[in-house]
């Protein structure tokens, strides 16, 4: 284990782009959804919104470009393309064998910002969700990522104090929730741990 965790005692882990290698597809299903709505597909945008519930997402979308979309609609849309899309979840390994090696002595959550239906589809085809103490999803909570419910939701779960938990975050808004939740944060950058010096 590295020592960077021997201090915590709980890891909550992002499910999509961080432990999940899940980015690809929601991006293609979010390209398809832009176009059957006729709004601009932005990638570097809808990447910076990870972490966001996806109902979340389409209000964003409706900011951004003055649009009336009805948001529910819209993000069932998305779910069904990302459905059709029929690619196979794959863990991010670096990130897998934290867990792993985790399991004997820490207690590991998820915290997400998809659906519970979608997440624990997902953690059971990579075969994660049943080594987990706690998941918290967007079907959980009252607010989403970067409000700090997710997070703090989780370590309630797992009897854990906040500072005593360490998250693992793929993007800024999943990075700026862990910190206001009074968590210290490592970064996933595209599948590599940016372990603290």
């Amino acid at each position: 284990m590295n020592k960077a965790l021997q201090k915590y005692d709980a890891i909550i882990f992002d499910m999509d782009g961080t432990l999940v290698d899940s980015m690809p597809s929601h991006m293609e299903a979010w390209r398809r959804t832009a176009k059957l709505y006729q709004f601009p597909f932005d990638a570097e945008w809808q990447m910076s919104l990870g972490g966001v519930p996806t109902v979340k997402i389409a209000a964003h979308v409706n900011q951004r470009y003055g649009l009336q979309l009805d948001c529910e609609e819209v993000a069932e849309t998305k779910r069904q393309q990302w459905t059709e899309l029929e690619q196979p979840p794959v863990l991010i390994n670096d990130v897998y064998q934290v867990l792993l090696t985790s399991l004997t002595d820490k207690k590991i959550a998820v915290g997400t910002g998809s659906i519970r239906a979608h997440a624990e589809d997902v953690l059971t085809q990579v075969g994660v969700l049943d080594k987990l103490l706690a998941l918290v999803t967007a079907s959980d909570v009252t607010f989403g990522k970067p409000h700090p419910e997710t997070f703090l939701a989780a370590a309630q779960q797992m009897q854990v104090t906040p500072a005593r938990c360490v998250v693992f975050e793929d993007t800024d808004i999943g990075e700026q929730a862990a910190l206001a939740a009074g968590m210290d944060c490592i970064r996933v950058d595209l599948g590599k741990i940016r372990w603290p010096e």
